[in-house]
């Protein structure tokens, strides 16, 4: 099973004391600021991200924002907390391509059980995408294993 990140071990990410979770790694996404609930990071796309017709395939822009957005509200929750998407629209303002892409995310409203969080994505001074989340906010031992929940009450 895959670690399961506390909201302390991903700003220990940032602060680079803590190695990525696995799909910050696999979409190459560098994340150089978490804090009050606003993130920024970069993602240096290459050809493995090009679909058929030479552009960033829109999924993964929406997966790098996801991943950015992640970052933006852990800043502002505990290590009880946990967090999932249940809503994320991606407009897609221009078609992106090999390079670096900017990345900006920021908590827009946060309720007791519902985020909203948006993202900007940036490639060349021109926004080629802008994702809009809605987040749940949870206890964290709600979605753990029983053996996994104890263990997290025990940290």
């Amino acid at each position: 099973m895959a670690k399961i990140y506390t909201m302390s071990d991903l700003q220990r990410v940032v602060m680079e004391a803590e190695t990525p979770p696995p799909c910050d790694l696999t979409m190459q996404i560098k994340v150089n600021r978490a804090e009050n609930g606003i993130s920024q990071g970069v993602w240096k796309v290459d050809s493995k991200y090009i679909n058929g017709s030479g552009i960033v395939m829109g999924g993964f822009l929406s997966a790098a924002a996801d991943i950015m957005m992640a970052y933006a509200i852990s800043s502002l929750l505990t290590n009880e907390n946990g967090f999932a998407s249940i809503d994320l629209d991606t407009t897609f303002h221009r078609p992106a391509v090999e390079g670096v892409i900017e990345i900006k995310a920021e908590v827009e409203r946060l309720g007791r059980t519902i985020a909203y969080v948006t993202a900007e994505l940036v490639q060349n001074d021109k926004k080629v995408a802008s994702c809009v989340s809605s987040v749940l906010i949870h206890q964290k031992s709600i979605l753990l294993p029983k053996e996994d929940a104890e263990n997290e009450k025990s940290r």
